[in-house]
């Protein structure tokens, strides 16, 4: 048996034909990174496989580097047994997010701690200067952290190609409409880059290394400029058919409402929930240039254009949680991006009493709707999450491809 459902959690174990090989090294490393330290027998009770797969694969993983031996656990009686552990020495991904005003270039290594990091203001958003800005980060940022390159991701913001929504506005990024962004950007710096939209990357490290680490099925709204939905359904990302699920930005919140910056449509969640428009509105009374750190201080001075942004956020984004639980049935909606902490959770307190959904039940493990743990620099870890996902976890595909095969 390859899969274990228990309620909302979805597991994937181990499969022994040698045909599953590569999904039970990922087993393998998924249940040793969520564990922090585990003897051959704990990793073979675990994922369900025979004791002599997990030691020929412990054997593989040690002598690549990805894992390291810990010493031995001192506990009841006989030898006690190797301990082993993710070698956060053993290489580390890359993450670049290019947003519309800026790229933030990140290495993480195998444990997930941030070994360097690196933050340029784009002035000129046109490929030829994003491409070679790109190549300059990355390269800089590899020297620094000085880790053998495991992978690289790149987030950046959608929809992708999608007729008057692509490459339009102060949201999205002009002049990147029909240009395969994955080839030019592997062109850049000479190896393979994964390119995902920002939400879903973001997602993707709130589930490896923040609030979703134990949650299989929740939903991420994301504040970039912009604003996006970044979608984990058993535990893997839910892209949908062209990569563009979770466009929440362009879904009408108020009809015949203000004009939406980036598609020109009325009413849209991004003309009244995004960053870009509570900074439109700022520079309507002379503050401009607004970091991070300048909008926590104007949040602690109560100013009334972040207040009223946080009261129109708060009231469009209520009832778009109970849309997300009607159709998708999550087991929470997760909060984060480029905002300060202070300011998510004023708007998860301004919600107030949510619309009743299919979450509303007297009985919850979660709240419906919390705050996410990656910060600011959520999409750059997310996108340097993409190539640690595939590396490190069990594909459901896989897993219910092996059970088809594999005798019960």
């Amino acid at each position: 048996m390859t899969i274990h459902t228990t309620g909302p959690h979805t597991v994937a174990i181990g499969n022994n034909p040698e045909r599953s090989r590569d999904h039970n090294r990922r087993v393998v490393l998924d249940v040793v990174r969520r564990n922090g330290s585990l003897g051959r027998a704990h990793i073979a009770k675990l994922t369900h496989l025979t004791a002599q797969a997990v030691a020929n694969i412990v054997d593989d993983l040690v002598d690549e580097g990805l894992l390291m031996e810990m010493g031995r656990l001192r506990s009841g009686r006989g030898q006690p047994p190797i301990q082993f552990a993710v070698n956060p020495d053993g290489g580390m991904t890359i993450g670049v997010e290019i947003a519309a005003d800026h790229t933030v270039t990140v290495a993480l290594d195998l444990s997930g701690r941030l070994r360097a990091k690196r933050v340029t203001q784009l002035a000129d958003t046109t490929p030829a200067h994003v491409l070679s800005t790109f190549a300059a980060d990355l390269a800089a940022v590899e020297k620094s952290a000085g880790l053998r390159l495991l992978g690289t991701g790149v987030v950046m913001p959608g929809p992708f190609e999608i007729e008057g929504m692509t490459s339009v506005g102060p949201t999205t990024l002009p002049g990147w409409a029909g240009l395969d962004a994955a080839q030019a950007l592997s062109e850049a710096c000479g190896h393979t880059v994964v390119v995902e939209n920002d939400a879903t990357a973001a997602a993707v490290g709130e589930r490896l290394f923040g609030a979703g680490l134990a949650i299989a099925n929740f939903c991420m709204i994301y504040f970039g400029v912009g604003i996006g939905l970044g979608i984990i359904q058993d535990g893997a990302p839910y892209r949908g058919a062209f990569g563009n699920a979770g466009e929440i930005g362009h879904v009408t919140v108020v009809p015949k409402g203000r004009a939406c910056p980036s598609c020109g449509q009325l009413g849209c969640l991004e003309g009244y929930a995004s960053l870009y428009v509570l900074r439109e509105k700022l520079a309507c009374t002379g503050i401009t240039d607004v970091e991070v750190a300048d909008l926590e201080k104007l949040h602690s001075e109560k100013h009334p254009v972040v207040e009223e942004w946080i009261d129109d956020a708060a009231t469009c984004l209520g009832p778009m949680v109970a849309i997300l639980e009607n159709i998708l049935d999550p087991q929470t909606v997760i909060l984060g991006g480029a905002l300060p902490d202070v300011i998510i959770d004023d708007i998860v307190a301004r919600m107030g009493q949510l619309p009743t959904s299919v979450a509303s039940r007297r009985l919850r493990d979660l709240p419906r709707v919390m705050r996410g743990k990656t910060g600011q620099l959520t999409a750059a870890l997310g996108a340097a999450s993409l190539p640690l996902f595939d590396m490190v976890t069990p594909k459901l595909e896989t897993s219910l491809a092996g059970l088809a095969n594999t005798p019960t």
